[in-house]
């Protein structure tokens, strides 16, 4: 609020975003606001892209930065032993996460030169040529798929199976792709594998049955945004198109 009063006002984007950590530091020492600052984290890494401050890459590491700063010296809640250890694990999650998309990269390939998208699309358009239809169909595959593949593996190799028939039924790919990712995070909650499941039941020491329990009544609201975002594409069109007007 405080950089858009400032920008408003004519200052600099630089000059007004500054103005508003120090704001923040402040509020955070004199009030105790104690998760006001590791929110900023977000706003850091989107902020700066959008601003035109931070390439992507750039962004990462300046939140990474933000996040080592607010550990070692605001909060002083990290030391060198848990940094060590933490970098492990990144580094460990981070090269996990890399093999899949090699792997999935080869995937891709080889279904594209055994021309397999080709049949799928062959396929799928002799089962239905609706896309309402297709698009359940694509519904329910997603949602099983993601309760076990990470999302980035899942996309890198249902995509490019599905696009196609996508293309040929005249769905939008900026719609299809939102319907994929949406069910993907949901698929993430999902019982019984979901990945974030068995997070969620670990860090509220639960057993994954609560757990799953628990999660239940709020995965309704979730696939009711899946229904509504799959069927009616103004809702997640609208905004592009008023971009390219």
């Amino acid at each position: 609020l405080a950089v858009w009063a400032a920008a408003r006002l004519g200052a600099d984007a630089v000059v007004a975003t500054l103005v508003a950590i120090v704001l923040l530091f402040l509020a955070d020492w004199i009030f105790k606001f104690e998760a006001v600052l590791p929110i900023m984290t977000p706003v850091l890494l989107i902020g700066g892209m959008v601003s035109g401050i931070f390439t992507p890459t750039e962004a990462a590491v300046a939140a990474s930065i933000w996040a080592l700063f607010l550990g070692f010296v605001w909060y002083r809640t990290l030391n060198f032993r848990m940094f060590t250890k933490v970098s492990m694990e990144t580094i460990e999650t981070t090269a996990v996460v890399l093999f899949i998309v090699a792997a999935a990269s080869i995937f891709g390939w080889l279904l594209t030169a055994t021309r397999v998208t080709d049949m799928v699309t062959t396929w799928v358009l002799s089962f239905t040529d609706k896309p309402w239809v297709f698009l359940l169909l694509v519904n329910l595959l997603l949602l099983f798929v993601g309760c076990f593949l990470e999302p980035t593996a899942a996309i890198l190799i249902a995509v490019p199976v599905l696009m196609p028939a996508v293309l040929q039924l005249g769905i939008d790919p900026v719609h299809f792709g939102l319907v994929v990712v949406l069910n993907l995070m949901i698929g993430l909650l999902h019982p019984p594998m979901g990945i974030v499941l068995f997070v969620l039941a670990r860090v509220a020491n639960l057993s994954l049955e609560r757990t799953t329990m628990a999660i239940l009544p709020w995965l309704v609201p979730l696939l009711a945004s899946l229904v509504l975002l799959t069927y009616v594409p103004e809702i997640s069109l609208w905004l592009p198109r008023q971009f390219y007007k």
